[in-house]
């Protein structure tokens, strides 16, 4: 059934619901919760300043209602919980003045303000709370539907599909429940053991899918098939010699790697990974110089405009007097200069070419593309491989990952690829020192910047946000704003970005930030994945214990990109002990199993922070155990051929095979 005919959806809200994929009831039901809210009364004393806080009881009189700004408001009054009397401050919320007098039944979910016994409320509900916990399901906002909407739509479907894809006897196995009843509860679980049974379903079978896949594409020699090289190592070892530095024993063993990959008759899948710094970059340009030696074009995707137009600087400069054609394909180029590019591209008067997803598309035809690098995570994904296919090429591909995972894991997750590692760090590189500060010693962490600032060197703040379709994460970003600017305003340039931004004007702050104009950029994790800004030499990162440590790594690899000491500054009152970590090694790799121990199986209310898999629900870390069971399972099950049995996935797997791995 199209969603348009569901009640309350008008041809507005599916137009954007289409935009998003989601077409059709079934869609719409496997739009899944990205984490859960537990409304239950919180418990006071418990609660430290700033915390969050669900607590009921009655106002003690009608609110009033301050106007500021022509179009904002603060609405405020006296609430009662029968043990307490806060103060009640609310943004944007004056319409709900009529409804309110002293004695009204409230529910407010905010934050505590301990200091001047006031709640900043988020939401004011109706109603006392229930003597049992609700599990509010939490959904990812669609362009201007938001959470409560889509929940709202979801709860008022009555019929929808599914299909179930884990075979019975595998159902039994693990005492899974039925998908369709998984599904509903996942929606509007009653209770946590619901959620969990629902959960372990669901989970599972993401995962037994994707490993089916992966098996089946390891297991295949047909797309192994490659093109055919024979590239001398001497042109290579020359190029390699004239470097301007010396590679490190890690980036030669993964130069060989590389070279003996592409002179196969095999095709090429390898995934490089490396501390962000490792040199993962240089060893990516020698394995295009390899198939430039080849006779083929390489293409190099980055996921942003900024970080492609890097890496075409480092390449001319690399390449120069090597009389190799580069080029870069940008949304920003004029049509006419596109329309010249993709013209040049199939006349193969272009040996490499760099820019973001628009390297594959309908427009673009190579003339022999033999290798596709891919920066930064974003995999190589059906669409741009069955892309390529449709115009019968297949190159060899290499992924660069800066997200250091242990081997074991590694092996696992990417078992349709080999694995390179990189942990040698280039030399002349210093480690960067980690400090662990608590709110009480900000004035410590700001002399630490104003030391910084003073030797015009430049410093990321990152915003403690968890999700960037939430409303208080721009609150965040502007209160830090404040801060700096109280602080630094007088000295220096700041800078802000977030995800609310478009690209372009993220970028353009980034480029302020690079060229030396922002000394100072406050930002959310949409930094993580950035450019070489060598003058920043410290992170701060406040409420550093929202982040797994993995993405504290990642971030503070932002800085140390020379040889000039950096500096990262962790900021938390809780979770001391696990983030300690951070401060006695600079080893991602030593980091990431540390991540793996301390997160075990994961929050089940918190927030899911999958690397680059394009799961819905599981999560190779904290879901790892589930993984190697449906390692295990599909394994049995195509070895055996036991997989004939189920037509579901035997269609499924001939579906995939002309698209390969995601």
């Amino acid at each position: 059934m199209e969603i348009g005919a569901l009640k309350g959806i008008g041809p507005k809200t599916e137009k954007i619901l289409n935009s998003a994929g989601i077409m059709t009831v079934d869609d719409l039901i496997s739009y899944y919760p990205f984490r859960y809210d537990v409304i239950k009364r919180s418990n006071i004393n418990e609660l430290i300043d700033g915390d969050k806080i669900i607590i009921d009881g009655i106002s003690e009189n009608k609110p009033s209602v301050f106007f500021f700004n022509k179009k904002m408001n603060k609405m405020s009054f006296k609430f009662n919980t029968g043990r307490n009397l806060f103060n009640v401050v609310i943004f944007n919320r004056g319409y709900l003045k009529n409804r309110i007098d002293a004695g009204t039944k409230l529910t407010l979910i905010g934050k505590l303000d301990k200091l001047h016994n006031t709640i900043v409320a988020s939401e004011i509900r109706f109603g006392l709370l229930p003597s049992v916990p609700i599990i509010e399901p939490i959904y990812h906002q669609i362009g201007s539907i938001t959470s409560n909407q889509i929940r709202t739509i979801i709860n008022s479907i009555n019929e929808f599909n599914v299909e179930e894809y884990v075979p019975n006897y595998l159902k039994e196995k693990y005492k899974l429940i039925d998908k369709k009843d998984a599904v509903v509860t996942i929606h509007s679980p009653r209770n946590e053991l619901e959620l969990k049974r629902s959960l372990a379903h669901l989970k599972y079978e993401e995962l037994f899918l994707f490993m089916l896949r992966m098996n089946s594409f390891r297991l295949n020699k047909k797309n192994k098939i490659g093109l055919k090289r024979d590239v001398k190592r001497s042109l290579l070892d020359s190029f390699i010699d004239k470097l301007p530095f010396k590679l490190t024993a890690d980036q030669i063993k993964s130069v060989d790697e590389i070279f003996n990959d592409l002179n196969s008759p095999n095709r090429m899948n390898r995934l490089i990974q490396g501390d962000v710094g490792s040199g993962k970059t240089i060893v990516a340009v020698i394995a295009l110089y390899i198939n430039y030696l080849s006779g083929y074009q390489g293409a190099l995707m980055a996921p942003t405009e900024v970080l492609a137009y890097q890496h075409l600087s480092n390449l001319k400069k690399l390449f120069n007097g090597f009389n190799i054609n580069i080029e870069i394909l940008s949304g920003s180029l004029k049509q006419k200069e596109k329309k010249d590019i993709y013209k040049r591209l199939q006349n193969k008067e272009i040996d490499i070419i760099i820019g973001t997803h628009a390297l594959f598309s309908e427009d673009v035809v190579y003339n022999n593309l033999g290798l596709v690098i891919t920066d930064e995570q974003h995999r190589f994904g059906v669409n741009q491989r069955s892309n390529l296919k449709n115009k019968g090429i297949t190159p060899d591909i290499l992924y660069l990952s800066a997200t250091p995972i242990p081997r074991t894991y590694a092996l696992t997750i990417y078992g349709d690829m080999d694995v390179s590692s990189i942990k040698t760090m280039p030399s002349g590189r210093k480690e960067i020192i980690t400090y662990l500060k608590t709110n009480k010693e900000i004035k410590d962490v700001l002399e630490l910047m104003y030391q910084e600032i003073k030797c015009k060197h430049q410093i990321y703040v990152i915003a403690p946000l968890i999700e960037e379709s939430d409303k208080i994460d721009l609150e965040n970003v502007n209160k830090l704003e404040e801060k700096m600017t109280s602080a630094f305003g007088k000295v220096c340039k700041i800078g802000v970005m977030h995800g609310k931004m478009d690209t372009k004007e993220k970028d353009k702050v980034m480029e302020e930030f690079k060229s030396g104009d922002i000394s100072i950029l406050i930002s959310t994790t949409v930094i993580e994945v950035g450019v070489d800004v060598a003058n920043a030499t410290m992170m701060v990162i406040f409420d550093a214990y929202r982040f797994g440590l993995s993405q504290l790594h990642q971030l503070r690899g932002r800085v140390g990109r020379n040889d000039v000491q950096s500096y990262c500054v962790l900021i938390s009152d809780r979770e001391t002990s696990r983030l300690d970590v951070m401060t006695k090694t600079n080893d991602g790799f030593k980091i990431s199993e540390e991540d793996f121990k301390l997160r075990g199986s994961g929050d089940l209310f918190g927030v899911r922070q999958s690397g680059d898999m394009s799961f819905k629900l599981a999560d190779f870390r904290n879901d790892y155990n589930i993984l190697l069971k449906a390692k295990e399972d599909t394994l049995d099950l195509i070895e055996s051929k036991k997989i004939d049995e189920y037509p579901k996935l035997v269609k499924l797997l001939n579906d995939s095979s002309n698209l390969e791995v995601v």
